[in-house]
């Protein structure tokens, strides 16, 4: 990897967004409507929204930043833009860290964004730090940018991307924890939500939620989505095709 090309890689997709307010509208704006949206649906039982909508504001960013992610890193490739660059001096772990970079940044912003809407406009009422739920925010969406640019590699269409949600995301989506607490599961799911990444994700806000210190539960949560996040990135840099199939 070299530092220059990774942030060439990064300022190109940043440019390439600027020019694309549909997608940035998708990446910044949806998770803050869903959230609007999420608390006039309980505004009659704030506690119901107190409860959940933590756990919502790191899965919507993570939702959100696959999608985008996923498709965005496709098109390159569909375009042949991806083979081009590929045949530069730029390697595929400048390419994958020059994009998690540029959507690292715009994770920032939107996590920012949805944080504090949630807690100085919505009134969710958190015992811990803003800080700690807007990193774990962070983390979410930068696991969801990572899933996004990995499962690229497996589609050959901008329509399979998106087909490859239900098979990595709504199986993390339901057994999270956020219908039912894990340990009330049957023994077999609860062992397989103890390996998906969104369940420390979701443990990790409601640490937050509930607790007015760092906790080694919340440090463990943490360390688990940003973990995953690196590791499925390098498993993205080692899948990386040039072109679709």
């Amino acid at each position: 990897m070299n530092g220059a090309r990774t942030l060439a890689t990064a300022a190109r997709v940043l440019r390439q967004l600027r020019h694309d307010p549909r997608t940035l509208a998708l990446l910044l704006l949806v998770p803050c409507v869903l959230l609007v949206l999420l608390r006039y649906v309980f505004d009659s039982s704030p506690e119901v929204f107190d409860g959940i909508g933590a756990s919502l504001l790191g899965i919507f960013p993570l939702i959100t930043m696959f999608l985008v992610t996923s498709i965005a890193t496709l098109r390159e490739r569909t375009s042949g833009t991806l083979e081009r660059l590929l045949a530069m001096p730029l390697g595929k772990g400048d390419l994958i860290a020059g994009y998690a970079l540029a959507f690292g940044l715009l994770a920032i912003v939107q996590s920012a964004l949805a944080t504090g809407l949630a807690l100085w406009f919505l009134g969710l009422d958190v015992v811990g730090s803003p800080w700690l739920l807007l990193l774990v925010a962070l983390l979410d969406a930068l696991l969801g940018t990572a899933l996004g640019l990995f499962v690229s590699a497996f589609a050959a269409s901008e329509f399979q991307a998106v087909q490859f949600m239900p098979a990595v995301i709504f199986p993390q989506l339901l057994l999270c924890g956020l219908f039912t607490p894990r340990d009330q599961m049957a023994p077999a799911l609860e062992a397989l939500s103890n390996v998906l990444p969104m369940s420390y994700a979701v443990d990790g806000m409601n640490q937050v939620l509930q607790h007015p210190h760092v906790t080694a539960d919340f440090v463990r949560d943490v360390l688990v989505v940003a973990g995953s996040a690196v590791l499925v990135l390098a498993l993205g840099a080692a899948t990386l095709r040039r072109r679709t199939a």
